[in-house]
């Protein structure tokens, strides 16, 4: 599935403009860090037809910086790339928790890939603030531990009810 074309106005960032059904991992499982970044950039490549190269070479960029690892469990790996008009969103769940040198130092099982267009403006920064608040809120992050499938992760992270994806 290809990411629309096209800008999102600011006011209009929600889950729904960023993640779709078809981009939510259930169980996945990796050997590291490393392994998961590579992963989820070569699955954004395919989806948006992109080098799956230079995806993981902004992540790497991007954590380079500092961990993405937000605490709670929850890790929020995201770059700018200037091929991307709107932002990008994967979810994944994680079969076992891995360090991610999370800022509490906790393991992380709960990562949503943020890519977002390199132009400046609020766009991203609301993206990003989006996912984030949506996935720091304790009472989600759990609810999403305990979901049996990608649709069931899918409908509680966007809140609409299973069978309306």
């Amino acid at each position: 599935m290809r990411a629309p074309i096209g800008p999102v106005p600011d006011e209009a960032v929600t889950l729904d403009s960023i993640l779709a059904p078809g981009r939510v991992i259930h169980g996945l499982r990796v050997s590291g860090k490393a392994a998961l970044l590579e992963d989820l950039a070569r699955r954004a490549a395919r989806a948006l037809d992109l080098d799956a190269g230079a995806i993981l070479a902004a992540l790497v960029r991007r954590e380079g910086l500092g961990s993405t690892g937000i605490g709670g469990g929850v890790a929020l790996p995201h770059a700018r790339l200037d091929a991307l008009r709107r932002p990008y969103g994967l979810l994944a769940r994680l079969r076992d928790p891995l360090d991610f040198e999370a800022i509490d130092e906790r393991p992380v099982d709960l990562v949503f890939l943020l890519l977002l267009p390199a132009a400046n403006g609020g766009e991203p920064l609301n993206a990003l603030a989006c996912v984030a608040r949506r996935l720091r809120d304790p009472d989600t992050a759990t609810a999403l531990r305990g979901a049996r499938d990608a649709a069931g992760l899918y409908a509680l992270v966007s809140g609409r009810p299973l069978g309306k994806v």
